[in-house]
């Protein structure tokens, strides 16, 4: 289970990362299959942390994907990065390229 910021639990569902990075993906030069890889690795890393007894939330899926899409696609990072921490204007992507840089 997923906890969202609204505070609802919902079934975590790998088809939604599947969406999210596909569409951060278009027009790149990014496979399908690497986006099922992609998806398959951040289950994976949230199955991980539950039966740690880690609390998923939809913080922690959505890091977790924005860490993967980072090493596949820095565009795509960017694109994923702007719609998921919700960017206003220019400087917040001028400020997500200088953190992408440091990395």
């Amino acid at each position: 289970m997923v906890l969202k910021r609204s505070g609802v639990r919902v079934p975590f569902d790998r088809a939604k990362i599947v969406a999210g990075v596909s569409s951060a993906c278009k027009g790149r030069n990014v496979e399908e299959a690497q986006v099922e890889i992609l998806a398959e690795m951040v289950e994976d890393d949230m199955r991980l942390a539950q039966i740690a007894g880690t609390e998923i939330t939809s913080s922690t899926v959505g890091h977790a994907v924005l860490e993967r899409l980072r090493a596949l696609d820095e565009v795509a990072y960017v694109r994923f990065a702007s719609v998921y921490k919700n960017f206003d204007g220019a400087a917040d992507f001028s400020r997500e390229l200088a953190l992408l840089k440091q990395s």
